[in-house]
This record gives C-alpha cells, sequence and structure tokens, in this order.
C-alpha cells in the first residue's frame, strides 16, 4: 500500500538531500510531514469505506471478504532521487507510529534498477538509522531478487545480507540470490537464529528471474531451518492464487501434508500480528502453557486459554487457523503423509 508517496517524495525534493539523517528527519518534520500522516489515515479510513461499500458489508447479504481482517506496509519507491527516498522513508515510519493499521514498511520498485543498484546500501543505512528511532516499526523488504546475468557479479554478494543486518529486516521478500551472498551459508545460520523468515515466490521467481526447480534457492533456505512461507508476490498480475504456490511447492520439492502445514504456520507465527504466540516455540510442537492443556477445534475452551487468545491478535488467529486444520484433517478423505 502506498498512501501519500508523491506527497512524501515532493517534501523530500523541498527539504533537499542532506547525509546527516536526524538532521533530514527534522527537517520534514519542520516542513510539515505530519500533516501528511494525518492525511495518510484519513486516505486509508476513506479507502476501507469504499471497500467496504463494494463488498456490501453493512448489507444484509456482506460478501465474505467482509470478514477478511486488512492490515497494511507502507511502500517506499526505491528508484527516487535520495532526499525522496528518505522523506517516503521518515513518513512510511511515523505513519507507522501513529496508525495501528500500519504494521510495517517496505520497500519495492526493480531491485535491479540502475538508481536502486547505485544507491541500495545508501537506503539500507537510511532503514538501520530509522529503526533505531521506531524499533518497534517493523521491517519487511524485498531482496535478493536478482539472479546471475541480471545485474553484474558484485551486486550479487551483499543485498541480503545488508537487509538484514544492517536494515534489520525482519521479513524478506524472495532472497532468490542467498547463494551468491558472500558467505551464504553464515547468513543463511544468522536468518535461522534471528528468526529472519524468507517470503518464496515460486511463480514470480520463475517468469521475472527464470529461476525455477533446482535452481531456486528453496531447498537451501528449508535445509538451513531458515523459516519459510510462501507468497504469491502479485496475484493480479500473476493471474495465481497462493493454492497455486503451494501446489508448486508439493511438486517441485516433494513436500508432504506436514511440510504445507509448516510453511503455513510459519505465516503466523512470523507475522506482524501483535500479542503472544499460540506456540511455546516455533517448531509448533507444544502449545502456550494457558492453552497447553486445549484443542484446537474442540468445542469448549479452557478459561485462561480464552482470556489469553482474547489478549493476543497472533495466538488468536493461530488458534483459529488450528482448529480449521483440525476440522479438515477430521474428514474421512483425508490422507496424511
Amino acid at each position: 500500500m502506498t498512501v501519500k508517496g508523491s506527497e512524501a517524495r515532493q517534501l523530500g525534493r523541498t527539504v533537499g538531500w542532506s547525509s546527516d539523517f536526524a538532521q533530514m528527519r527534522q527537517r520534514l518534520l519542520d516542513a510539515g510531514l505530519m500533516d501528511l500522516v494525518a492525511q495518510g489515515s484519513q486516505d486509508m479510513a476513506a479507502l476501507e469505506r469504499e471497500v467496504g461499500k463494494t463488498l456490501g458489508c453493512e448489507t444484509p447479504r456482506p460478501q465474505p471478504g467482509c470478514e477478511v481482517t486488512v492490515r497494511y506496509l507502507q511502500q517506499t519507491t526505491r528508484t527516487r532521487l535520495p532526499e525522496e527516498v528518505f522523506a517516503q522513508f521518515v513518513y512510511a515510519f511515523e505513519l507507522a507510529k501513529a496508525d495501528s493499521r500500519v504494521v510495517g514498511i517496505n520497500l519495492v520498485a526493480p531491485e535491479d534498477n540502475p538508481v536502486a543498484l547505485r544507491d541500495y546500501s545508501l537506503h539500507m543505512e537510511m532503514l538501520g538509522f530509522l529503526k533505531t528511532q521506531f524499533p518497534e516499526v517493523n521491517v519487511s523488504l524485498h531482496a535478493g531478487e536478482l539472479t546471475l546475468g541480471l545485474v553484474p557479479p558484485d551486486d550479487l554478494r551483499f543485498h541480503i545480507r545488508q537487509a538484514v543486518e544492517v536494515a534489520q529486516a525482519s521479513r524478506i521478500g524472495h532472497g532468490v540470490a542467498i547463494l551468491y551472498e558472500n558467505e551464504p551459508f553464515q547468513l543463511l545460520e544468522e536468518m535461522r537464529r534471528r528468526g529472519v523468515l524468507v517470503e518464496i515466490c515460486l511463480t514470480s521467481n520463475e517468469v521475472i528471474l527464470n529461476v525455477e526447480g533446482d535452481e531456486h534457492p528453496f531447498l537451501d533456505y528449508w535445509a538451513a531451518g531458515v523459516p519459510m512461507t510462501l507468497a504469491s508476490d502479485d496475484e493480479g498480475i500473476a493471474r495465481i492464487d497462493l493454492s497455486n504456490e503451494y501446489g508448486l511447492a508439493a511438486q517441485r520439492y516433494g513436500l508432504g501434508y506436514r511440510d504445507l502445514k509448516r510453511l503455513a504456520r510459519n505465516s503466523l507465527e512470523y507475522s506482524f500480528l501483535g500479542g503472544d504466540s499460540l506456540w511455546a516455540s516455533p517448531e509448533f510442537n507444544q502449545l502456550s502453557a494457558p492453552c497447553a492443556g486445549d484443542i484446537p477445534g474442540s468445542a469448549t475452551t479452557s478459561e485462561g486459554c480464552a482470556s489469553f487468545l482474547a489478549g493476543s491478535d497472533r495466538a488468536c488467529t493461530q488458534w483459529q487457523l488450528e482448529s480449521e486444520l483440525a476440522e479438515f484433517e477430521s474428514l474421512s478423505s483425508f490422507r496424511s503423509r
């Protein structure tokens, strides 16, 4: 999602570039950036009202989409002048701090664009600075959406590492170039240890990068124990859905039902939902103490577990997933592998 992106870029051009990030952030604030933040929140509210109207959410026959809770990542375009990119970043962090519907920030546009390549390290430094100012704001970055022949080899060697270590990203989109990184196996271990999730986009990587099958690092991430989930990238452009990606993962990499279930669970465990996890550990082998004696999908829930779920959006959503999985697995046609 991008709200007030062009206005934030214009504000950046107005105040001009400074390599002193703290000084430039203050200039943006003095120039009225917080007014844009308030307007951005209003734009989101108007957008949600329009979506609700289209879906008939206030009518006797609402569409199923009315039951979906939507949260946003505010996007920054990486192909603009440094002052424009920094202004977008500051705006995005301030918007995420001010509006609970915005759960983090993202960086978009082709990573192989000449400007994006030239300024990649600068962008990561900007994010690293702002992350220290707003430690509660989540950073999710498209990084390593590259392959040999698309960019010079030197540009394959540091993008994912800087996204993780400099920008402090907790989710990485694509990550295709991981094995071209300097010391890739050390980086994989660092990502596993820090719980940095990789969003795998099989169809997108095949269509855009011509990387698929054994050339894709899917199994390398899997073997290294890096948290993974599946993503569609852009359903409207690729004309796919998430079910398609689960099917590809199963067909190409021999995943069984338990493997696919782990990918689905990861999507919530490493999401930007607030609150404690339903699980005692990301191994998904034991529920957290308040719900340890409860069974998802059962008719009743203990008082302690119900109270815990009511206080955690993350745990509540995970409980819903587990209940739906239990219902699916109870079907007579279900066969587990």
